[in-house]
């Protein structure tokens, strides 16, 4: 009898505790997150281009005796495309548009869930007076500045916030990811969605370097969304309002001899493109994994 009173309790604790390894989520471990904004943007630097016109075609723009046009460049004062006001005890950041650019994490980042609210302004500019109002985060930031078409961004892959297309995919430069996508016929573009095979996607691939997110969650003009990007070992999750919008992975730069090179870290952009747009909430936390729920959907 004493035998069955000391064994029956064993048996019970050791299937508990391996029952509860088993349902344990991947990255239970939780990292504090990390606050990005302060009134002073002290963990932001700020890129500046130019005040791109209607009728640009990719060309460094020039003066009207025909010389080029450097660009604003890094950290210039005398512009106030970002800044911050207060709403009650929020830190809102404010970004007019007026010049393409953008704010630049000071870090670089690996293996993070990044998390922003935005809502876009009124004001557009130039180039987009007749367009959607567009902004985007660029992760996995590296290299040097304004090496894409707009020459206004490092290479890095984009999370777009754009009217009606928040979650859509764009690579900048020379950066490539697969993505789980329905092929495009004609002239379509290539639609994400979690039941397809991964299409790879980069400038030079058939499917070029853009696809769009599966549907649209932006909420009305003045309401604030929330954004989530997941990123680990190369996988990335669009997430807008709190729906999987786009399943990525084999995050990779392409380099000059045409090799595969991983980009799985890197510094955070926000876009400035010709639209007004506000930001706040803005943080970051390393994880250890994805979790199970996450992994499935690759």
């Amino acid at each position: 009898m004493n035998f069955y009173k000391i064994i029956l309790p064993a048996i019970f604790l050791f299937v508990s505790c391996n029952t509860s390894k088993k349902t344990q989520p991947s990255n239970e471990k939780k990292y504090d997150w990390e606050e990005l904004i302060d009134t002073n943007l002290s963990q932001w630097d700020t890129f500046l281009s130019y005040q791109h016109q209607p009728g640009y075609n990719g060309s460094q723009p020039k003066d009207e005796n025909g010389e080029l046009i450097p660009p604003i460049g890094l950290n210039k004062p005398g512009y106030n495309v970002f800044s911050t006001i207060k709403e009650g005890d929020q830190t809102i950041i404010k970004n007019t548009g007026e010049y393409y650019g953008c704010l630049i994490t000071k870090k670089e980042y690996k293996n993070y869930h990044f998390q922003l609210k935005y809502k876009w302004g009124n004001k557009k500019w130039a180039f987009r007076k007749d367009l959607l109002k567009d902004s985007g985060i660029l992760y996995h930031s590296i290299g040097p500045m304004g090496v894409e078409y707009w020459r206004s961004w490092m290479l890095s892959q984009e999370f777009q916030i754009m009217e009606g297309h928040t979650g859509d995919f764009w690579s900048q430069k020379n950066s490539a990811i697969d993505i789980k996508a329905y092929k495009p016929e004609s002239n379509l573009d290539p639609v994400a969605h979690k039941s397809q095979e991964y299409l790879p996607f980069s400038m030079n691939s058939p499917y070029r370097n853009y696809c769009m997110r599966s549907s649209n969650f932006e909420k009305p003009h003045d309401e604030w969304n929330t954004l989530d990007l997941y990123c680990f070992d190369g996988k990335s999750l669009h997430v807008v309002n709190g729906e999987v919008v786009m399943i990525l992975k084999d995050s990779r730069y392409i380099d000059e001899n045409g090799k595969n090179i991983p980009l799985i870290k890197g510094k955070i952009q926000l876009q400035s493109e010709a639209a007004e747009i506000f930001f706040k909430d803005i943080k970051i936390r390393k994880i250890d994994s994805l979790t199970q729920s996450q992994k499935i959907l690759f």
